[in-house]
């Protein structure tokens, strides 16, 4: 008995390596490809366009929707679910944001929070439709009709314009560049900190750990990387405050999504359901969390589109739900629950950006688009599918 726990330990160990081993693989991967597709357009753009400062602030600032949607997805596809109504919800509270300011006569502020709230309540409603026993690709699929033509009865059809400066800021605003020089010096002196104190501690109680040098080269990597698009970014106008606003919501729910028991637990479910409710999971009430938060996220990104446009209108937010499942599946999270990350989508949404905005600057056919996208869809989950089968 004894040496067959000692055997299904040594297994446990080597699985955890190789898992481990294949989200760095798929990473890494994921940035190489990102580089090229950002070395294939700028050779591909003869005017010069792509690697501009100002075409990549705009890259950014777009990006920042999908990204915001793609975070609020992931935690659905981990718990082994999917929401259709997303990008619905986007566009409807991206109108009753606009509506309740140029309708009502709210202040923005209260406006976007009645917003959010309208994000999470619907979140939530879904949620209780999922843990009712209804699939959620149905119940998702009956709010994204329901929404749609909420927001088709509520403008009548009509385009609303937003005005108010301080909405439209959230949405087209720059940091001063000084502030964003004293952020970004910040964020590398934070990872150098934390880095070195994670050495320490893994030290400390005999884990192992990276040789020095190579802890060096990863630290530098990530302080020229910061400091290069701080600068860059300067060279224009100065950092987006929409992709701050990304970057806020991707720390907390890194957090969130690492170091809690909330969790671990949302992991777990999406990793083997049966193993999680005989844990003592309370597998109902973290469904409605998350689309709860999900919801959240919709209204957020909702929000940033309409003071991006400074308009609200019938279609905005359509097939944005398609683009937040491949962001996140390009990103590595598994179709099949239990495996990713919420910076992975963030990047894998920065990947379909780049791909929308080369082809855009190429004058390429709407069309193509789409069949380009839907390729790496397919491509993306067909990789996830087979790595995930060759592993076991």
């Amino acid at each position: 008995m004894q040496q067959e726990g000692v055997v299904q330990e040594m297994n446990d160990i080597l699985t955890k390596k190789k898992e481990k081993r294949r989200v760095n693989i798929r990473k890494y991967t994921m940035v190489i490809a990102l580089v090229a597709i950002w070395v294939l357009f700028s050779f591909l753009d003869k005017s010069g366009t792509f690697l501009t400062p100002r075409n990549l602030s705009n890259l950014f600032r777009q990006m920042a929707v999908t990204a915001v949607l793609a975070m609020g997805m992931f935690m659905i596809l981990v718990d082994l679910h999917i929401d259709l109504s997303l990008g619905s919800l986007v566009g409807l509270t991206g109108g009753v944001a606009a509506l309740l300011m140029y309708k009502v006569g709210l202040n923005p502020f209260l406006a976007v929070i009645l917003t959010l709230l309208l994000g999470a309540v619907l979140g939530a409603i879904t949620g209780s439709w999922v843990n009712a026993g209804v699939p959620a690709f149905i119940a998702s699929l009956g709010g994204m009709l329901a929404y749609r033509g909420a927001i088709m009865g509520l403008t009548r059809g009509e385009s609303i314009p937003v005005s108010q400066a301080s909405f439209r800021f959230l949405g087209t605003a720059y940091l001063p560049k000084s502030i964003g020089l004293v952020l970004g010096v910040i964020a590398c002196i934070v990872i150098i900190l934390s880095t070195f104190k994670k050495r320490k501690d893994r030290i400390k109680f005999g884990f192992k750990v990276k040789p020095l040098a190579m802890e060096l080269i990863y630290l530098a990597v990530y302080v020229i990387s910061i400091m290069l698009f701080v600068l860059v970014m300067n060279s224009y106008k100065g950092i987006p405050v929409p992709i701050m606003i990304v970057l806020a919501l991707a720390l907390v729910l890194n957090f969130v999504t690492t170091k809690t028991r909330f969790g671990r637990q949302v992991f777990a479910i999406g990793g083997n359901k049966e193993a999680a409710k005989l844990s003592g999971i309370n597998i109902k009430r973290r469904t409605l969390q998350i689309f709860i938060i999900s919801g959240l996220m919709a209204s957020v990104a909702g929000i940033l589109l309409t003071a991006r446009l400074g308009t609200a209108t019938t279609d905005a937010g359509n097939g944005f739900e398609l683009d937040a499942v491949a962001s996140c599946v390009i990103g590595g999270t598994s179709l099949l629950g239990g495996e990713g990350t919420v910076l992975g989508a963030v990047l894998g949404a920065l990947v379909m950006a780049s791909i929308d905005n080369g082809m855009s600057i190429l004058n390429t056919e709407a069309y193509w688009q789409l069949i380009v996208k839907g390729i790496i869809l397919v491509v993306a989950v067909f990789v996830d599918i087979y790595t995930k089968k060759k592993s076991k």
